[in-house]
């Protein structure tokens, strides 16, 4: 197991503290989009504090703000502010760490109360971008109950119009929204088809909670020219605590003592096996580490570039720096 998935059950792990603590915050969306934001933030995207007043910094929009409880651990966790100091005062009366992402944060690019309007946001940034003749990309994730929202359609529109292809719209498709099942309040069945009609080019991600197979799948859009991207992303929601896992109710829930405590441990249990995987992988190399992988010393070697599920983040070099280097590589 990669440094990103265990960076994203560490972070299932405060999300499950914060929400807590809290009373307060919608936990199942939480845990379904956390992979995203960690491969996103950890593995793709060229922002830190150091760059953050930068123009050249890539662009965020998380579109569905309800679950910013999940991007305030990956912003603390990315050094923007204390992530305790979230954890500990999220929802409070007085604290910046409300329920909806807002430019009072550290790390945040614009307010996001309402569905819909991320989006949109993000087409302005991207044509932005072109205009001004920078090389940043815009990175927007929405989720699938959010699509029902027409101002969305506009925005596919525009972004295919303009031919965006430095703009990735993420969709987390965990099937859940507050009403029940997403197909049942309003189907998005065919959300793939939607996007390809308004001239986007469009990836699936088998699971959306395989950090191997998003970040393969955000390293090949990246290279991808002439058209805006979609990755849709099929996860779970409440996904890693068991009792919340594929449940509406956990839409917005508050845990009882012996259901957080529940949670705590079935998260701790998973980070062990995590470490204990890692650990047996790198003695495991360590012992074969005179063999290689290429044709001419291993011929027949299966080659693991950009392969769901294959994909080894720990020794990557900065996104900024991979994106440069792929892009030379196929002539861009």
């Amino acid at each position: 197991m990669d440094d990103l998935t265990k960076r994203a059950y560490a972070l299932r792990r405060d999300i499950i503290e914060e929400v807590y603590r809290s009373g307060a915050g919608h936990v199942g969306g939480d845990l379904s989009v956390i992979d995203i934001l960690t491969v996103l933030y950890f593995g793709v995207m060229n922002v830190s504090p150091k760059n953050w007043e930068s123009p050249d910094r890539d662009r965020f929009f998380l579109s569905k703000g309800h679950c910013v409880d999940a991007l305030y651990m990956v912003l603390g966790e990315k050094g923007f502010f204390d992530k305790q100091e979230a954890i500990e005062t999220f929802s409070a009366y007085g604290s910046k760490f409300i329920g909806h992402p807002n430019r009072e944060v550290p790390g945040i690019e614009m307010n996001s109360g309402s569905l819909g309007h991320g989006l949109a946001l993000g087409v302005g940034t991207a044509l932005a971008a072109k205009m001004d003749g920078r090389a940043y990309r815009t990175y927007v994730v929405l989720g699938d109950g959010e699509m029902a929202e027409g101002s969305n359609y506009e925005a596919m529109m525009a972004a295919g119009h303009y031919h965006l292809d430095n703009l990735c719209a993420t969709v987390d498709v965990n099937r859940l929204q507050i009403s029940g099942k997403t197909e049942d309040v309003m189907c998005s069945d065919s959300l793939a088809q939607k996007f390809r009609a308004f001239g986007w080019h469009v990836t699936e991600v088998e699971d959306g909670n395989d950090c191997g197979q998003l970040l393969a799948a955000y390293e090949a859009v990246a290279l991808y020219r002439g058209k805006p991207t979609a990755i849709i992303a099929h996860t779970v929601k409440g996904k890693g605590v068991s009792f919340m896992e594929d449940q509406a109710s956990w839409h917005h829930g508050v845990m009882k003592p012996e259901q957080y405590a529940q949670a705590v441990e079935e998260l701790e249990e998973r980070a062990q096996m995590l470490t204990g995987a890692q650990k047996a992988a790198g003695q495991q190399a360590t012992a074969g580490e005179k063999t290689t992988d290429t044709e001419a010393d291993n011929p027949g070697a299966e080659t693991y570039t950009n392969v769901p599920g294959k994909t080894t983040a720990g020794s990557r070099e900065s996104a900024a720096d991979n994106r440069k280097a792929m892009e030379a590589s196929h002539g861009k």
